[in-house]
């Protein structure tokens, strides 16, 4: 990884901030969590209880120090209000592969954000944390966010078939990737 884990990543684009996530935030991203169309086509539970968010945000927190991952806090740039997160949850250094995982308050939906966010964090993948690839999944159904993607750059690539167990079922990932080399 080329980016130093002791210098977070602050990104910014037009009408968006994606900050480092602190301690501060636990109240607005349970909050976030807690409205059900938000982890609809997720594998968060429905209405995830405090100690859940507060056990994601510390992972958020701290992802970039282990190696593990890096979280972004999404902040409209005017207000500074919270209005989603986006993140690697996952990054393969060997491989030079990461994941993306995201959530957006649906008063913000329809309105690009989420796509100028994913464009961002694919830029600082590719030129700062030196990753060959990205991907994401979602869940059938989900078209807003397969929009989210291949407006950010990926493309859809297959789907896996009852790919993970979640929410008492198995679910199909809609998978996506975006390599550096297509850019």
């Amino acid at each position: 990884m080329a980016l130093s884990e002791d210098s977070f990543p602050t990104l910014s684009t037009d009408r968006l901030r994606l900050r480092e996530p602190t301690a501060d935030d636990c109240q607005g991203w349970h909050e976030l969590l807690s409205i059900p169309e938000v982890t609809r086509f997720s594998n968060w539970p429905d209405a995830p209880k405090k100690p859940q968010a507060e056990r994601s945000l510390k992972w958020m927190c701290t992802a970039l120090s282990k190696g593990k991952g890096c979280a972004w806090i999404m902040e409209e740039s005017v207000s500074g209000r919270l209005i989603g997160a986006i993140r690697f949850n996952s990054i393969n250094r060997h491989a030079r592969v990461a994941e993306i995982g995201y959530e957006l308050h649906p008063s913000s939906w329809g309105k690009g954000l989420m796509s100028e966010a994913a464009r961002a964090i694919v830029r600082c993948g590719f030129e700062d944390f030196s990753l060959n690839r990205i991907e994401a999944w979602t869940l059938p159904g989900n078209v807003g966010s397969d929009r989210v993607l291949e407006k950010a750059g990926f493309r859809y690539e297959g789907t896996l078939r009852q790919k993970a167990w979640f929410k008492g079922a198995f679910h199909d990932f809609r998978m996506f990737g975006c390599l550096a080399d297509e850019r």
